[in-house]
């Protein structure tokens, strides 16, 4: 901890920039990992269960189901359940809603840990430059006999600030790729889940009841916010 400390002194204001740029990317990955790993779920399985539930005409359970399954397939599959009585263009029109609302839950921060992951090594690039200028101060004020010591520990100071950037946005762009492949993942289990449920019901006779009609105007809670 003292070594981080003297670090962050010795690399001045910008390496403190740097150092908040890394904690931030560190929260926004461990909350967008728990969030997806909640919002993961069996779909082949989801379904399944869903299909025998409706086959009983019980669609007030099946819509408790989604309500209790986390995630964005569950609240998508909902939605066509809850507007099973209307016609092909009105339940995808449905879906298709719910999935506006869905993803940008997804891809929450997402734009900002990209960014982070940009900025951090031109944050460093920018310190390296400071501190060369700084070395270059020493020089012109000491003339041509200026201590190596001096001089090393300021270029030594400078690169401190690069290496910092870079150890920040290797990380943060990897798991950003990482979170962004999760993400991709779990849209096309949401819109599969959509299709096969959008089918299933167009081609069966579903009855939605007085329960079904007042679950359909309450706004199933999303698992983001929970976070």
């Amino acid at each position: 901890m003292l070594y981080l400390q003297n670090i962050l002194n010795q690399g001045g204001e910008i390496m403190y920039l740097i150092f908040a740029c890394g904690v931030i990317a560190l929260f926004i990955v461990l909350g967008r990992l728990f969030h997806l790993h909640r919002a993961q779920i069996d779909v082949h399985e989801f379904i399944s269960g869903l299909y025998n539930v409706l086959r009983q005409q019980s669609a007030v359970e099946a819509v408790h189901i989604c309500d209790e399954t986390p995630g964005p397939v569950a609240h998508v599959v909902r939605a066509a359940i809850l507007h099973a009585d209307r016609d092909e263009a009105a339940i995808r029109q449905a879906v298709e809603e719910a999935a506006l609302i869905e993803v940008p839950r997804l891809e929450r921060f997402m734009k900002l840990l990209a960014t982070i992951a940009q900025i951090a090594p031109l944050l460093g690039l920018l310190g390296t430059v400071v501190g060369m200028i700084n070395a270059f101060d020493a020089m012109q004020l000491e003339g041509p006999f200026v201590s190596t010591g001096v001089l090393a520990g300021d270029i030594k100071l400078a690169l401190y600030t690069t290496a910092a950037g870079l150890t920040v946005s290797i990380p943060t762009y990897a798991f950003h790729n990482y979170l962004v492949s999760r993400i991709e993942s779990l849209v096309n289990d949401m819109q599969k889940a959509a299709a096969e449920m959008t089918y299933f019901v167009t081609h069966n006779e579903i009855r939605l009841d007085t329960a079904a009609v007042v679950a359909a105007s309450e706004t199933p809670e999303s698992v983001d916010d929970e976070n």
